[in-house]
């Protein structure tokens, strides 16, 4: 556990699986509020495209992200949450999957517990690793935490506003081969129920078939939908849309685990 939340609820709770069984509203502190622009222009969106194309005008415009990377004209560079959906796309424990599981820690107090190798004692090689890699200045600049608020807060928007009224959950499925990033010690030895740690952020998938791709063994979750930050229908255009991720805070889970 972590000293910053700005949540207003104890990491302590956020991270168990009392909290996933009865998940409460979930918003950072003063995102919504020093938005209100963005936030009116979304009440009447009458879609999700609408409010996709809406959300991604309004990041272009404040952080001065450009428009598109598609013309082949040289940028500047800016760091943008886009890239750093690019970057957990290839590897979730690149620089930029450390720049996101860093926003986690801030936001919500949950430390990573795997980032190249398992995050065990502090001060260590492996902690002294994430903490460069998540501060780093390529990718931890451009105010990009507060982008990933505005991500997580459009998320949510979007979850309220166009998903089922009343609908409190989701199933989700990660495949999983190396169990070390889970922290689940030993592994399983048959399928069934177990309550296992999750990693701040991780990647789960709509779709078993999907998740069978990335492993052995899959995972299926009841994700309260307060704790996902980013889904593959969410933008019109992103760098995820063809593993069709979801991405996910973490703590601990109640999962079903069966062997592929």
């Amino acid at each position: 556990m972590h000293s910053t939340n700005l949540v207003g609820i104890p990491t302590g709770l956020l991270a168990s699986t009392v909290f996933n069984a009865h998940p409460l509203p979930l918003s950072i502190s003063g995102v919504r509020e020093l938005n209100p622009g963005l936030f009116r222009l979304l009440d009447a969106a009458p879609d999700p495209g609408e409010a996709a194309q809406v959300f991604r005008h309004y990041m272009q415009m404040l952080f001065g992200l450009p428009p598109s990377t598609e013309d082949g004209r040289p940028r500047r560079f800016r760091s943008s949450y886009l890239k750093l959906l690019e970057g957990w796309g290839f590897d979730s424990n690149s620089a930029q999957g450390a720049v996101l599981k860093g926003w986690v820690e801030s936001r919500f107090g949950l430390l990573p517990s795997y980032h190249k190798e398992v995050l065990g004692r502090f001060p260590s090689h492996a902690w002294m690793t994430y903490m460069e890699e998540k501060m780093g200045g390529r990718f931890h600049n451009n105010s990009i935490n507060v982008q990933l608020d505005l991500l997580y807060e459009y998320c949510q928007w979007t979850l309220v506003r166009f998903w089922r009224a009343g609908q409190r959950h989701v199933t989700l499925y990660r495949g999983v081969n190396c169990w070390e990033e889970v922290e689940q010690d030993p592994p399983p030895r048959r399928a069934g129920r177990l309550v296992t740690r999750l990693n701040s952020l991780v990647s789960f998938s709509f779709s078993r078939a999907r998740a069978d791709e990335f492993g052995d063994w899959i995972l299926e979750a009841q994700v309260p939908l307060v704790k996902i930050l980013f889904y593959n229908d969410l933008l019109e255009r992103h760098p995820l849309k063809g593993e069709a991720e979801c991405l996910v805070i973490g703590g601990e889970y109640e999962v079903t685990a069966a062997y592929v």
